[in-house]
């Protein structure tokens, strides 16, 4: 093989490099919330918290695991009522001891002295110590309860103790059939059903549902607690459909059992219209519809029809009209650029404008039946709260930029007579229209838009001020609002008006969402989008524009309010990053003014190596560092690393020095261009212009403004052609075209398109191009035709030896 091929594939850009590097500092945003994966202002509980649990998720099986109700509490209530004693007694002794008083209270004979100090005066035991017979029931009920709550070990799977609960099973059934107190009676059969149930003997466990359960006259709450019980053993014998029937009316009935409820209807597996040929009244039906609709995550106006035919006075019609606002919002509200942060821009069902079309339509024609069902609400008055309907309609045509009909239902309502919540929402639909003309790119007074931002502030200050459980944004409604306010809408207008660093402002502003803040500094309060943002897409001119905004925070306008959210942030990581876009732009002197403002003890941005043996383990930057190959890349010690501030000292030294010392001005040129270089994706010092880095960067255009250096290597390429101009030095001319070409090789790379070739996949067309483009460098012809016999050409074509055997296999 010809040596100038040999030099193509020795340095290390070609191939290895760009296709077998793995990441080091791979970009990327956190895991995808579930409350939080698609725009959204229609909040998910405007019309109430009863069947919050169903709102639409497609992340989840379940929008929440929690019941509506508690189930300690309704049977803590319910003994508390039978024996005139606080609540909170039965509570304490039933649901809150430890397992040391457990014991004790299972051996529990009535006296109270008997028990710890701090239970004597228990209300609810000082009952059970007067009355024998709820006593005698209270220890038999903490002696099933080993049998009953069995905890599930996936490694140690321990069966239960069918013969054991079979003779409690039978003991209850003695003593339900001699007790005479209806109360105690009903408690006593429940516990028989129970034991019956988990020993699996589910003819006796359904025989005694119907034998006392069923028949009992007293209003308990244990009675749904049974029919659940009855329902699975139907189940268990063979009918999927009456015990989806049955657990619909657990749904109904037992708020605190519905969301069990609504996971064994679904593991039936039982088509809606099997479980509908057992419904007895329109409400029954209305509830099984309505669990269908629950389980669908498509599009389902069915459902929603069917639940107003039978029961159009239920709450179960604003939850699923709800939903299926949720749903279209997903569906059409589209993320911006600057603000990606919707499920689907990671997982994209399809880039075909056709397909994304006729989805749309078919979506557009979903939103207009729902709209049309919404406007039935409103108008029939039949569901407790009409103004949601009319609410609905307002929001759907704010969507299909309907702008004036939205207008006009909105104008049907007032809002001081609204609810809260549905005041709330009001206002919050105003907002969205009030920016119309930002939507559509157009001049607009954005002092209009203050009071209600203000507001809006306020409400999500509200529901951050503990600032706790941070990773629970289920009930965070207001922050995604203000949020997507800010980076869905505000910040694009801003950008469409071109005013890149009020955009910037919009975007922090739209994160902030605690009165004060925990750590004050900028990036760790930032979103991964906002930083990402401004990182990436910020420049001198931006920042200068920032500076600017930031002296205007005492204003009583909407830049005051975006101002005063920036300067509650330390300046620290902002001149940081003022001094790189400098960097970037190569204006060194500027960049060293800035990082001048920076706090001494300031820690650069320095990433961590991944695949280290070490902990912690960082990588230290030295763009001064010369290398023939850029694989692996050539990283140092603490020691000798370079910070941003140094690197821009030294470039405005040798940038000075090209000027001041002209007789060795080549050299000069030929270090900030190994410097610059060095910066690059492919370097060993990208971090000092750079944020991040991730082996995908190499299968992506440039986008950024710093990507003619970052992926290109322009500057350095335009350094390299000055610095072999002004030389008279043979073998320094060598070296200067070699790294030309590899500056070059950069070009191809961009041009190629191609993720097959990563595979190297010898038969692909664009592959053998990309090939051929890197064979037929110019630069590689030079430095053979003038320079093979320079000694840097020797060493060069010899130092990556290992490449040797694929080379010669080519």
């Amino acid at each position: 093989m010809k040596t100038f091929k040999k030099l193509l594939l020795i340095f290390s850009v070609f191939l290895i490099t760009f296709f077998g590097e793995i990441a080091i500092n791979f970009a990327c945003g956190g895991e995808v919330d579930p409350y939080d994966y698609y725009i959204s202002y229609f909040h998910n509980n405007v019309q109430g918290d009863e069947y919050l649990s169903f709102a639409f998720n497609q992340m989840q099986y379940l929008n929440s695991e929690e019941e509506v109700e508690n189930e300690s509490d309704i049977n803590s209530k319910e003994w508390a009522n039978y024996l005139n004693v606080k609540a909170e007694d039965v509570h304490k002794v039933m649901y809150e001891a430890d397992s040391a008083t457990s014991v004790k209270l299972a051996n529990y004979t009535g006296k109270i002295s008997e028990l710890p100090d701090s239970l004597q005066k228990n209300s609810f035991l000082q009952s059970l110590s007067k009355q024998k017979n709820v006593l005698k029931y209270y220890l038999f009920a903490k002696n099933c309860e080993p049998y009953a709550n069995v905890d599930f070990n996936l490694w140690d799977p321990k069966p239960r103790d069918s013969l054991a609960m079979d003779v409690k099973a039978k003991e209850a059934l003695g003593l339900t059939a001699s007790e005479k107190d209806g109360f105690l009676k009903l408690r006593y059969a429940y516990q028989a059903q129970r034991m019956f149930h988990y020993a699996g003997l589910h003819n006796d466990s359904k025989t005694t549902y119907d034998k006392f359960i069923n028949t009992s006259k007293d209003n308990s709450a244990v009675k749904g607690w049974a029919l659940a019980l009855y329902a699975g053993s139907i189940r268990r014998l063979g009918n999927p459909e009456e015990s989806a029937y049955l657990f619909s009316k657990v749904f109904a009935s037992s708020p605190e059992r519905r969301v069990q409820a609504y996971k064994n209807y679904y593991y039936n597996s039982a088509p809606v219209n099997g479980a509908l040929k057992y419904a007895k009244s329109n409400k029954e039906r209305a509830n099984i519809w309505a669990i269908n609709g629950f389980g669908n995550p498509e599009s389902n106006i069915e459902s929603l029809n069917k639940v107003y035919q039978y029961e159009p006075n239920s709450l179960l019609n604003g939850a699923l009209l709800v939903r299926e606002v949720n749903k279209l919002e997903q569906a059409l509200i589209a993320d911006n650029d600057i603000a990606k942060i919707s499920f689907n821009y990671y997982f994209s069902n399809s880039d075909n404008q056709k397909y994304k079309d006729s989805v749309k339509s078919i979506n557009l024609k979903h939103l207009n039946e729902i709209r049309n069902f919404a406007v039935k609400l409103a108008s029939e008055k039949k569901y407790p709260q009409p103004e949601l309907g009319t609410l609905t309609a307002a929001y759907l045509s704010w969507m299909e930029n309907k702008d004036f009909l939205a207008s006009n239902y909105l104008a049907i309502l007032n809002p001081d007579k609204l609810s809260e919540r549905l005041r709330d929402q009001y206002h919050i639909t105003a907002l969205l229209l009030k920016a119309k003309n930002i939507r559509k790119g157009n001049p607009f007074n954005e002092n209009e838009l203050l009071p209600t931002l203000k507001w809006l502030d306020e409400k999500r200050f509200e529901e951050n001020k503990n600032q706790v459980n941070d990773w629970d944004n289920e009930d965070k409604r207001f922050s995604r609002t203000t949020r997507n306010f800010y980076q869905q809408i505000l910040a694009p207008a801003y950008l469409k008006l071109s005013d890149t660093a009020k955009a910037a402002l919009a975007m922090v502003k739209g994160d902030l969402a605690s009165r004060t803040l925990k750590e004050n500094s900028l990036f760790q309060n930032m979103s991964y989008q906002t930083t990402a943002f401004w990182q990436q897409y910020l420049t001198p001119k931006s920042m200068q524009g920032l500076a600017v905004y930031k002296t205007k925070a005492s204003g009583n306008d909407l830049t005051a309010l975006l101002a005063k959210a920036l300067n509650q942030l330390k300046n620290d990581d902002f001149y940081e990053l003022y001094g790189t876009t400098y960097l970037r732009t190569h204006q060194y002197d500027k960049a060293v003014q800035m990082f001048a403002k920076v706090s001494p003890n300031y820690s650069y941005f320095t990433p961590e190596n991944w695949y280290a043996q070490e902990e912690n383990s960082k990588l230290y930057a030295n763009p001064f560092v010369q290398t023939i190959n850029d694989y692996p890349k050539k990283y140092v010690t603490s020691k000798t690393s370079i910070t941003k501030k140094s690197f821009a000292i030294e470039m405005l030294r040798l940038q000075k020095l090209t000027v001041s010392d002209k007789k060795n001005a080549s050299l000069y040129y030929y270090k900030m261009a190994n410097a610059v270089y060095q910066t690059g994706y492919f370097g060993n010092s990208w971090f000092l212009i750079s944020y991040d880095w991730s082996s995908y960067d190499n299968y992506s255009l440039p986008k950024y403004a710093y990507d003619v250096d970052y992926k290109k290597a322009q500057t350095a390429k335009a350094w390299y052609l000055k610095a072999r101009a002004l030389s008279t030095n043979v073998d320094f001319k060598a070296k200067c075209t070699f790294m030309l070409a590899k500056c070059a090789q950069k070009q191809i790379i961009m041009n190629s398109q191609s993720l097959s070739f990563g595979y190297y996949d010898k038969d692909d067309v664009k592959y053998k191009d990309f090939i051929h483009a890197n064979y037929n460098n110019p630069y590689f012809k030079e430095l053979r035709l003038k320079y093979s016999k320079t000694t840097f050409y020797q060493t060069a074509s010899t130092e990556c030896s290992y490449l040797g055997d694929f080379i010669a296999g080519k």
